[in-house]
């Protein structure tokens, strides 16, 4: 063996063993396959912490209301992709690579996908207990970046609004978390939305001081999850400076 062939052998296994490891994803909740979540402690909303409050799992939580697993060799200070029922949010990872979230799943077939970079993990599973309540309306804000303060704001057809200081309306429909600490997700749900002109807005609460001003808002309006009738719109505006107050999408339901 010659000196030449010795000496393209050995970079090449410095660099193999130089080179860092691929970002490993792994999902913990929920699991593949059948389930039945009668009976389940499903808590939807979450405790509001100021002057930061971020998506998190509450004490007590149902594995069958939540998404939790590990990312190994995450991005420090980079969420990653959570994908639900075809629907993009971004995932806020932990130092430790570790993320958890709560999620309102419906019956029948669910999927949850995580991706960090080219690498991801993928769940399929459905949920038999016919019984469980089921969001027939979905909105869901996120934003692109960190140390922002966006915030979620619906008008529903009966006058009533939505917002971190008013999540819960007398239908049942519910504002999730105020996330103040970027990216979002903040996620309104309702079960039995009534019929009629629904408006979405964003607020750019502020950006902490961090001195960012542009930040790009996706709002996602998913109507009729999980059903033939499922109808899917996605909306992205750019919001400037704090105290901007934008209306994204005006409906009608159904």
């Amino acid at each position: 063996m010659n000196k030449p062939f010795l000496r393209v052998c050995t970079a090449l296994i410095a660099a193999a063993v130089a080179a860092p490891l691929a970002a490993q994803v792994t999902i913990d909740s929920p699991r593949g396959g059948w389930r039945n979540s009668a009976g389940a402690q499903e808590t939807y909303s979450q405790g509001v912490n100021y002057p930061a409050s971020s998506v998190n799992l509450q004490p007590g939580q149902s594995e069958t209301a939540q998404i939790r697993g590990r990312i190994a060799r995450s991005g420090k200070g980079k969420p990653a992709t959570l994908i639900v029922n075809g629907v993009a949010m971004p995932l806020s990872v932990n130092e430790d690579g570790s993320f958890g979230r709560p999620y309102a799943f419906g019956c029948g077939s669910n999927s949850v996908e995580v991706r960090e970079g080219k690498n991801k993990a993928r769940v399929q599973f459905v949920d038999g207990y016919t019984g469980k309540t089921q969001a027939r309306l979905r909105v869901v804000l996120s934003w692109d970046s960190d140390g922002t303060d966006l915030d979620l704001h619906v008008v529903t057809p009966e006058g009533g609004h939505s917002w971190y200081g008013n999540r819960v309306l007398p239908n049942g429909g519910a504002l999730d978390v105020d996330v103040t600490t970027g990216y979002g997700p903040e996620i309104f749900s309702s079960a039995a939305p009534q019929n009629g002109n629904y408006h979405v807005y964003v607020n750019y609460y502020g950006s902490g001081g961090s001195g960012q001003a542009l930040t790009t808002a996706q709002v996602d309006v998913i109507s009729n999850e999980n059903t033939p009738a499922e109808k899917h719109q996605t909306f992205r505006v750019p919001m400037r400076a704090s105290g901007e107050l934008t209306l994204v999408k005006s409906f009608v339901f159904p």
